[in-house]
């Protein structure tokens, strides 16, 4: 292969074979459940990179089944989302994301520097309940029990919240182990449409694992829990700070 042909070709690795497609990424019937917690401000502002800023000991605990997604498949994914701000900017800061699919795992840390890691999630309904939980390998490592859609919600909030900048910290390696990329990137969901959305209550014990640390930030009481389906867009992002430029 030329030069010029790998410059036209070259996107994502394998170069004659990617483990992902070109976007955009669509994902239909996205199904969301959301805890929201308080936990100690402390932990959070060890996790959290400057410049983001963190007011409040909160944390978002998230299960999303993913049936039908452009480039990506049929997945499920679970994590932490940190709300915090940049410039003034309200938005949230992505922790942790472990999910069941490798092409969004290769993807979404290649092109977007999302803090991916292969695991095993599931949502479950079973009868009055909606069932989560997140194991690594076999180790239990989250279990979440939510009512099942107690109340119904405006969509229009849901919607807002979602359209929200995200942001996260993308690092990519040199190759004598050095970063490469060290950046801080911010990317929005858009095209949202939501079709339905629920509040009730819920329960959430995170376990200690070495490799799945989502017990670093501890469940202090909880806030509220938030179940709604929708589809939307992953736009692509942008990068708002280079720490490498602050050597």
């Amino acid at each position: 292969m030329k030069i010029d042909e790998v410059l036209e070709t070259a996107f994502a690795m394998p170069l004659t074979n990617p483990a992902y497609p070109r976007g955009p990424y669509r994902f239909y019937d996205r199904e969301f459940i959301v805890i929201a917690y308080r936990t100690d401000i402390d932990a959070l502002r060890a996790v959290v990179p400057e410049p983001l800023e963190v007011d409040e000991p909160i944390v978002k605990y998230e299960f999303i089944r993913m049936p039908d997604s452009t480039g990506f498949g049929d997945y499920t994914e679970s994590g932490q989302v940190i709300p915090v701000r940049f410039n003034g900017q309200k938005g949230a800061y992505v922790h942790a994301m472990y999910l069941d699919d490798d092409a969004p795992i290769a993807g979404g840390r290649e092109l977007w520097g999302f803090p991916k890691k292969l695991a095993s999630p599931k949502i479950e309904h079973d009868g009055d309940v909606i069932l989560c939980t997140l194991k690594y390998g076999p180790a239990l490592c989250v279990e979440a029990s939510v009512g099942y859609k107690h109340r119904i919600l405006e969509t229009a909030p849901v919607a807002e919240a979602l359209q929200q900048p995200n942001f996260l910290l993308k690092i990519i390696p040199h190759v004598d182990g050095s970063p490469r990329v060290l950046e801080l990137v911010r990317y929005h969901m858009t095209d949202v449409v939501v079709k339905g959305a629920w509040a009730s209550p819920a329960a959430l014990a995170l376990h200690p694992h070495v490799a799945c640390d989502v017990a670093r930030l501890p469940v202090r009481e909880i806030i509220s829990a938030t179940h709604f389906t929708a589809d939307l867009t992953l736009a692509l992002g942008e990068v708002v700070f280079d720490y490498l430029d602050q050597k």
